[in-house]
């Protein structure tokens, strides 16, 4: 449960500015979204762009940005530029669109540590429920890969934090929210040194929904 100064509503106008300042800490060595991209996802999916509000002190300390794939569309090894149309959303699909696809989620480093990204995953699963989706996919990164790659390839490290035997600091955490890991992959994100370059597949099925007849993760 979140401490009780956090709440969580749809994202605004007026958290723009916000957001971009999160972009920067969280990701230093990638691209900001845009104010112009972002009202871009509020305007084709505003149902799925959440925003974790500090309210003691009226601050953003997380988003979560997501969008509707008919993922049949696309491959499994694309990367993130290629599933939201470089940041755009603009493939978003409302009406065959069976996947919701998480397409970031990020956490101020100053509010982290308070369950804010599992409670940003509940409230997408409650969408993927609300909508009748099938799934929900997202990826995740690596960053303690990075220091191992050398020893070790993805698949390997990969498995051995599903096993418990190796702890990452975002993989493990998604695996604790309830994720299961598809495959890694690599290229995901172009600029992830810490992955070293790769990233895991990972997705989250609604056991209310049977999946679509012609719908196959490639």
């Amino acid at each position: 449960m979140l401490p009780p100064n956090y709440r969580i509503r749809l994202m605004g106008s007026s958290d723009f500015e916000e957001i971009r300042d999160i972009c920067k800490l969280v990701y230093p060595t990638e691209t900001a979204y845009t104010c112009e991209e972002l009202e871009e996802h509020h305007r084709v999916f505003p149902q799925g762009q959440f925003v974790a509000l500090d309210s003691s002190q009226g601050a953003v300390a997380g988003v979560h940005f997501t969008l509707r794939l008919r993922m049949i569309d696309f491959h499994l090894d694309d990367p993130w530029d290629v599933l939201t149309a470089r940041g755009t959303f603009s493939d978003h699909n409302p009406v065959t669109g069976h996947t919701l696809y998480g397409a970031d989620i990020m956490v101020h480093p100053a509010h982290q540590h308070h369950g804010i990204a599992h409670a940003l995953t509940d409230i997408t699963r409650g969408l993927v429920q609300e909508e009748g989706l099938w799934r929900m996919v997202g990826a995740s990164r690596l960053p303690g890969y990075g220091k191992r790659c050398a020893s070790m390839g993805a698949e390997q490290y990969v498995a051995a934090v599903q096993r418990g035997e190796l702890v990452d600091p975002v993989l493990t955490a998604h695996l604790r929210d309830g994720w299961t890991v598809v495959r890694p992959i690599h290229g995901y994100l172009s600029h992830d040194d810490e992955s070293g370059g790769w990233a895991a597949v990972i997705q989250w099925v609604n056991p209310a929904c049977p999946p679509p007849p012609e719908f196959e993760l490639r």
